[in-house]
């Protein structure tokens, strides 16, 4: 019996000791690494081979994307950081919470864009034909959205796909490449009427339910295959101008039918599409060249991966989580800047002021180039949290943060209205949000500011022709409200300065007459104020501008800026000089011009009426029919 109890003994330690070490198995955290490329952040639990793929990949995709499309923004202002979970474990970890419920539709990637930060949630594990259809679809998404304020829910997933099944090979690029799955239920299930599909949005069941997203997906997609390549054939723009007028306000469905036709016609060459044998794709030779040498990888702490993932669940809006694993961070690493940003943002978005503030004047002596705790430390204070007496300290935040980032766009904009709410610097407030725009051309809010500046500096006349265009672009109900609602005040108090005005003229005109006839009264909401309007140069002659004629074709010219003058309240006229002779180019609204710099960083806000004149650099325009040397500007790629 002894004997025997002393092998039962021994068995249940060995059992016990297996078990604790099973435990501690578990409870060894996983080890994340970061691998920094040229454009990309990827933080992942994969190996450094795989973390290193995914970084290789997405630079390949943005080089097809510089290449396709030359004139489009490639680089958002806010930096991109990939988490490429190994698996379902850490996926389901970081997923949005609504993800994981019973029949909702099963997801692979998340993109989430942010004025500060974009982020890209990838499953590196998910069952797919091709592993990285879901790191172009998503990439895709992000470029679209930078460059297309407003683009309907169906063609944003069917470009999303259209290039998610691009091949990228050593001197070709594959475009359009027929996905198996699609086609596969594109053939067994009914498609979507495309009435419906048109005005399907983000609360849609079409979107969400597993039975009926995977449609929605498959005919977004077959729909903008069929289209693109259509275009191409018949040498056609209905998807962009489809877009254009979207993107105008037009809807959805009326501009479908306008730039497509009959949509039951349409339908009906659609299942003919789907269910044939015709599906191509676009193939042509291209080198989307990546230096891996470049990448820099290392392996994160177990506080800064904490830290990493805390700080994307903010964005999610699953502050309790972020909470805990922001806490263990900090546990951890207590100097670990980013952990107390990351606390001061969590703070700031559940609007808890003093804790806010603490944590971010904590990270901004952990590490003083730390842009976005500048940031937020201001826009409290303007939004009434803090003291009235930091308004010094307000300036000095932003400043600072505009200096150590100089592609925030954000900061831009608040310092904007920092000095419109105060009166003061309105010249500069105007540059710096003209700027915010130049770097955000689709951010209606930068509009909205530059509107507000052109009513401080008493010029509705201006601030009604930015609110008009800041219409075309709002992408919400609240959006156009807010247009709306400053368009009608600007154009009051563009009334109320004309009417002040005539009055003034007829005083001055019954004066020099000898007429002893009282005077008018000024308008009552503008006592004691007096009229300005925007100073108009004009050193070209009228004929340049050919508002009622039709565009030419696009061309692109490279030379040197010989001058650029402001001729109205938006309008800006060049010269540019190229080999051949002098260009008279024109826009009436500098706000849509995509201003970029090409090989180096401006070391403030750009103003075009008065920096341009002799920079290098390379312009698109479209042609002016009839008128040889003359167009109107698209973009200026700028040069040192």
């Amino acid at each position: 019996m002894q004997a025997r109890g002393q092998k039962v003994s021994l068995s249940i330690l060995v059992v016990l000791a297996a078990i604790a070490a099973l435990a501690r198995a578990r409870e060894k955290p996983d080890v994340w690494l970061e691998v920094k490329s040229p454009h990309f952040t990827v933080v992942s639990d994969a190996t450094e081979k795989q973390a290193r793929r995914v970084a290789f990949r997405f630079e390949q995709i943005r080089a097809v994307f510089q290449i396709s499309f030359a004139k489009h923004l490639a680089d958002p202002t806010a930096p991109i950081t990939v988490l490429a979970a190994k698996g379902e474990k850490s996926f389901n970890e970081l997923q949005p919470s609504g993800w994981n419920q019973k029949g909702a539709l099963k997801r692979s990637g998340l993109f989430q864009q942010t004025p500060e930060k974009n982020y890209v949630l990838l499953n590196l594990a998910a069952e797919s034909d091709d592993p990285f259809h879901v790191l172009f679809h998503e990439y895709t998404h992000l470029l679209v959205h930078q460059n297309t304020p407003q683009i309907p829910l169906w063609l944003d997933e069917g470009l999303a796909e259209f290039y998610g099944y691009s091949e990228i090979h050593e001197k070709e690029i594959w475009l359009g490449r027929p996905s198996p799955g699609h086609v596969m239920l594109l053939r067994q299930a009914p498609l979507i009427p495309l009435k419906t599909l048109f005005s399907v949005g983000h609360d849609s069941p079409f979107y969400n339910e597993q039975n009926k997203g995977s449609i929605f997906y498959a005919e977004s997609w077959a729909l903008t295959h069929y289209l693109m390549l259509q275009d191409l054939q018949e040498k056609k723009s209905s998807l962009s101008d489809y877009v254009s007028a979207v993107g105008k306000g037009g809807d959805a469905i009326a501009e479908g039918e306008r730039a497509f036709g009959d949509l039951e016609h349409l339908q009906k060459q659609l299942v003919d599409y789907a269910r044939g044998s015709g599906f191509r794709f676009f193939r042509f030779k291209a080198s989307a060249e990546v230096d891996e040498d470049a990448f820099q990888t290392r392996a994160l702490s177990l506080a800064e991966s904490e830290t990493a993932r805390g700080d994307f669940l903010i964005y999610l809006g699953r502050y309790d989580d972020a909470r805990s694993m922001l806490s263990d961070a900090l546990q951890l690493d207590p100097k670990d800047s980013q952990a107390t940003e990351s606390m001061g943002f969590l703070e700031f978005q559940q609007r808890h002021r003093e804790e806010a503030e603490r944590w971010f004047t904590q990270a901004v002596a952990l590490d003083s180039k730390s842009y976005l705790a500048h940031y937020y430390f201001a826009v409290m204070a303007l939004r009434g949290w803090g003291d009235p007496g930091e308004s010094s300290q307000i300036e000095k935040s932003l400043k600072t943060a505009v200096q150590v980032n100089p592609r925030f766009a954000p900061a831009y904009d608040t310092l904007a209205q920092f000095y419109a709410m105060k009166g003061e610097n309105l010249e500069e407030a105007h540059q710096l949000a003209l700027q915010a725009i130049t770097l955000e051309p689709g951010n209606v809010h930068y509009y909205l500011t530059t509107a507000n500046v052109f009513l401080v500096m008493k010029n509705p006349q201006s601030a009604v022709y930015v609110c008009r265009t800041a219409q075309k672009l709002a992408k919400s109900p609240e959006e156009s409200a807010a247009v709306a609602s400053l368009l009608a005040s600007a154009t009051l108090y563009a009334e109320a300065l004309d009417a002040q005005k005539q009055a003034a003229e007829a005083r001055k005109a019954a004066r020099e007459a000898g007429a002893n006839a009282p005077s008018p009264a000024p308008a009552e909401s503008l006592a004691g104020q007096e009229a300005q309007t925007p100073q108009v140069v004009e050193d070209h002659p009228p004929a340049l501008r050919h508002r009622n004629e039709e565009h030419g074709p696009r061309d692109v010219a490279e030379g040197v800026i010989k001058s650029a003058k402001c001729v109205s309240s938006a309008g800006l006229d060049l010269v540019f000089q190229i080999r051949s002779g002098a260009l008279r180019l024109h826009t009436d609204n500098y706000f849509k011009v995509d201003f970029r710099a090409l090989n180096f960083t401006p070391k403030g806000p750009l103003n075009p009426c008065q920096q341009l004149t002799g920079m290098k650099a390379r312009i698109f325009f479209y042609a002016v029919s009839e008128h040889p040397g003359e167009g109107e500007l698209i973009a200026v790629e700028l040069k040192e």
